[in-house]
């Protein structure tokens, strides 16, 4: 029995009671929640509705609490319900109940953990969106693992979401890295304000490869050459790159479009409607004071040119009219400014910012060796790439490391850890198991063990203590999922990996699955069997919503 159907379980307690009783059942929840205690001692699962409903209905909580538990005491699967504190109700399951959840996620293979929590939520979520003058670097990267595992959660919860990449093919940043390739080309010093690394004159020489010609005597062509095809380098470099660490996304959205299609006249248009532009000293600007900015917001400057802000804001208005109805952005830390006139510009156009705009802000990464954070690339030259990361500990590792903690953390990732094939190392750990799972199951068909038909399945054997606790914590998976996606926390799943793992050794050391030697198969082996695979389920089911690999062998 799953949480979600012993909460379905209790609710049906509430209406049988409330109906006998002669109690408002209007006064009831649509669903209820049921939550492990912190203390094995108090059972299985434990639900406060007693003292929810109490004060609604006009009864005392531990005279509802105790005919909630008479009631759930007749219910199929519930061992006993006792009452504690002020009208707790502690529900402890019996064996059969708790363990023909081993063959429910077996059946439900990969869909076990997904649900419609999210359904009917179209949501668009951008991240990286690092400009193409330079290698992804290790901040770019933790949003990388984080935004698609996030997309994975959210799709496994139900929701549309559309992932998107948002790249600046225009402005000063992609001038001046048109400069450094032009002088790298000429063999000149970067410019003061340029670019610098090995991958700029790397990336020159592929021009003059695909260019010859770009060398000419007006400087200003040649730079626009630079800029075109550097730009295109730059890009096919960054998206082949993300691609080699797992991560593609269905849209690659460039600056430039919303230029060359007219779309930053169209929303300064559409925030004119709304009665929030005015003109001053040549410049247009938006009033996002109105809407709690610390300050107004130019949008045109008085020479004419479009300002980033005014991008931003013809790139909101973009998606919304492709039909998304949440746009969630995710920024580095240098970012936190933009919140307030991000959410401002959103309720311009008349959006309540609340429901439609949703930014997360990650904080710094460290790469640390030795003790000592690793400062920079051998080929960028002044920050940590993605490659710098992946070839120090791996794309699992990498990945896992980005994720496994919140996002607004500050983390430091030690090279020496997270390549030791030691449980210290928490991918490790975690793999190791679906490593282990995958081994038991070899071993289990040489012996001639087999879970046998699903019908032959004696649920009721898994009663030792061990067993009960995997049980209880494979129960989790769903509920953990949902809570993950909701919260935009795709670290909840790693850490809830890690003390899956934590179950599953307790009970592989408690609970032999194998016979020994010519001792016959029995239906507890099989049983046994059933609840290993189930955690191979739950792991690999796990591991892939970090974008995590859940290997057979290890």
């Amino acid at each position: 029995m799953t949480p979600a159907e012993l909460a379905e379980v209790v609710l049906s307690a509430a209406h049988a009671v409330f109906t006998d009783r002669g109690l408002d059942r209007s006064a009831l929840p649509e669903r209820v929640a049921v939550e492990r205690p912190r203390n094995p001692e108090h059972g299985d699962y434990a639900s406060t509705l007693a003292l929810q409903l109490a004060k609604k209905v006009g009864r005392p909580p531990r005279e509802l609490a105790a005919a909630l538990a008479e009631q759930l005491g007749r219910a199929p699967g519930v061992k006993s319900v006792e009452i504690a504190g002020p009208g707790f109700l502690n529900i402890r399951l019996d064996a059969a109940a708790a363990g023909v959840l081993a063959r429910s996620i077996v059946q439900a293979g990969p869909a076990y953990g997904r649900s419609d929590r999210l359904a009917g939520e179209r949501i668009n979520l951008e991240f990286v969106s690092a400009n193409p003058t330079g290698p992804v670097h290790i901040g770019g990267v933790r949003w990388a693992a984080v935004g698609d595992a996030l997309a994975r959660l959210l799709r496994a919860t139900g929701a549309d979401v559309g992932t998107e990449y948002y790249f600046n093919d225009a402005g000063s940043q992609i001038d001046r890295f048109a400069r450094s390739l032009l002088a790298a080309a000429k063999g000149e010093p970067a410019p003061e304000d340029g670019y610098g690394g090995a991958y700029i004159a790397e990336i020159a020489a592929e021009v003059l490869t695909r260019r010859p010609d770009a060398l000419g005597p007006d400087d200003a062509a040649a730079q626009e050459v630079f800029r075109v095809e550097g730009v295109a380098l730059m890009f096919a470099e960054i998206k082949s790159s993300l691609r080699d660490f797992g991560v593609e996304f269905d849209t690659y959205f460039n600056e430039k479009s919303l230029h060359d299609r007219g779309e930053l006249d169209q929303a300064l248009n559409r925030l004119r409607e709304q009665g929030h532009v005015y003109e001053t000293e040549g410049a247009v600007w938006l009033r996002t004071t109105d809407f709690g900015d610390d300050k107004d917001r130019v949008l045109r400057k008085s020479n004419g040119e479009w300002t980033y802000f005014a991008a931003d804001c013809a790139y909101y208005l973009d998606k919304r009219e492709r039909g998304f109805e949440r746009v969630v952005i995710m920024l580095g830390a240098d970012h936190h400014g933009y919140i307030g006139r991000m959410k401002a510009m959103a309720a311009c156009f008349g959006d309540d910012p609340a429901r439609t705009l949703e930014i997360l802000i990650g904080q710094l990464v460290n790469l640390v060796r030795d003790g000592a954070p690793v400062r920079m690339s051998k080929r960028a030259g002044t920050v940590v790439t993605l490659e710098d990361l992946v070839d120090a500990i791996g794309v699992d590792a990498a990945r896992y490391a980005l994720a496994r903690y919140s996002s607004d953390s500050m983390i430091d990732i030690d090279v020496e850890l997270w390549t030791r094939a030691t449980r210290d190392n928490p991918v490790y750990y975690v793999q190791y198991v679906a490593a282990r799972t995958a081994s038991v199951g070899r071993n289990a068909a040489e012996v001639g063990l087999a879970r046998g038909d699903a019908e032959a399945f004696r649920p009721e054997l898994l009663d030792h203590e061990k067993e009960n606790e995997l049980l209880k914590a494979l129960a989790e998976f769903p509920a953990v999922v949902a809570t993950a996606a909701e919260l935009r926390e795709p670290h909840r799943v790693a850490r809830y990996l890690e003390d899956l793992s934590g179950a599953y050794h307790r009970f592989y050391d408690n609970c032999r699955i194998l016979p020994r030697g010519d001792e016959d198969v029995t239906d507890l082996h099989r049983a046994r069997l059933w609840l290993n695979d189930a955690t191979r389920t739950v792991i690999a089911n796990g591991l892939h919503l970090l974008g995590v690999s859940a290997p057979e062998r290890m």
